[in-house]
């Protein structure tokens, strides 16, 4: 196939492939500096370059007067309007599925194994238009790459994926999201260590605890010792 924006031709992928997600920093890989070469002069200098959203602005009061299950109808159109554009770079890109089955500190996750995205349902409800604004792109930009040529073997958030991100979607490459994820992932139980350094573990890790799992601080390397448990909002 050729393209005018120069992204890899389609290739075969198997069935059984790694996902990606954006998820909260905590969560976050890193990316390693591109080396000093003409090449990457010209890729900051496009870094640099103002960027226009492809897809149109969501409206933040019509999202907020939405129910569940309206919303969940209004990201499924909004993930139909980014696969429509990303067929423009690779017109038999599968349509992705659509789950709401993510739970923890990940927003959204490109799931190529399962055919599709999926994201997480809580984080949805608090965070609506970045969902549909930033999110949405952000997976489908994984989908994409994943199905062009060599997309198996790309960084997960490498030059394909950036370049997706600025040439196609008109979006900054953002790797991290910043959301409140204490209701997706809720971690009640309060440690503390001898630096008075506040921890908190999740159910699962508290009944490690409980069973003898030993955890230390990683600043003063002292054992983390059980507190009290946050009553719910």
């Amino acid at each position: 196939m050729t393209d005018s924006r120069s992204f890899p031709g389609p290739g075969a992928r198997s069935a059984a492939a790694p996902s990606t997600a954006v998820s909260s920093p905590a969560a976050a890989s890193t990316v390693a500096p591109e080396a000093e070469t003409g090449a990457a002069t010209r890729s900051r200098r496009n870094a640099r370059a103002p960027l226009e959203p492809a897809l149109p602005a969501s409206d933040p009061r019509f999202l907020t007067s939405l129910d569940e299950t309206s919303l969940e109808r209004q990201l499924r159109e909004r993930v139909d309007q980014a696969w429509r554009l990303a067929c423009d770079v690779h017109p038999e890109l599968p349509r992705p599925g659509v789950w709401f089955d993510l739970r923890g500190r990940s927003a959204g996750q490109a799931h190529h194994g399962r055919g599709g995205l999926r994201f997480n349902r809580t984080l949805l409800r608090e965070n609506r238009q970045a969902f549909m604004d930033e999110i949405v792109p952000h997976e489908m930009a994984h989908w994409l790459v994943f199905h062009l040529e060599g997309g198996l073997r790309a960084r997960p958030h490498g030059r394909e994926w950036q370049t997706v991100m600025r040439s196609l979607y008109g979006l900054k490459p953002t790797t991290t999201h910043r959301f409140d994820v204490s209701r997706a992932s809720p971690m009640p139980y309060v440690y503390r260590c001898q630096c008075e350094t506040r921890h908190r573990f999740s159910a699962r890790r508290h009944a490690q605890a409980r069973r003898g799992a030993q955890y230390r601080c990683r600043r003063c390397r002292g054992r983390l010792e059980f507190e009290r448990v946050d009553a719910p909002d």
